[in-house]
């Protein structure tokens, strides 16, 4: 199983992104076909375009987030998106009791991955790499 952090899935939402093809021809090249995210990349993004929507008064500066708010939706709708379960917060309490310092989002990502043994794909190597046992590779680059 494979598991894309946020910053990968937004360069597969975005084929404009110049690290698109890199990362689509690494995926079609794994021997690993399981992608999946989590659903704290979901949230991420999702919170994203709610702020962008609240950050506005004006109804009409609304259309363009609420539609790519639906996007979001329809794109994770294809996607096997693993939850953060009891396992995952067990593993995140001792992560920080251990004194591994990087943001709770990240330390989430970084737990579900390691209760599901899994690789995670983020560009974000300088954090993730402080959490011990966790193989983590950045595609994009």
């Amino acid at each position: 199983m494979i598991i894309l952090d946020t910053d990968h899935i937004s360069i597969l939402q975005n084929d404009q992104a110049s690290e698109h093809a890199t990362l689509t021809a690494r995926m079609s090249a794994s021997a690993d076909q399981d992608f999946v995210t989590t659903v704290v990349t979901l949230e991420e993004q999702l919170r994203g375009w709610l702020a962008y929507i609240n950050r506005s008064s004006e109804v009409a500066n609304h259309v363009i987030p609420y539609d790519r708010l639906i996007g979001v939706v329809e794109f994770f709708s294809q996607w096997t998106v693993l939850p953060f379960t009891d396992p995952s917060a067990d593993q995140f309490r001792q992560l920080r009791s251990q004194g591994i310092r990087i943001g709770s989002m990240d330390l989430k990502i970084a737990s579900i991955a390691l209760v599901e043994n899994a690789l995670l794909l983020s560009a974000n190597l300088s954090d993730f790499r402080q959490v011990p046992n966790l193989n983590v590779e950045d595609w994009l680059h």
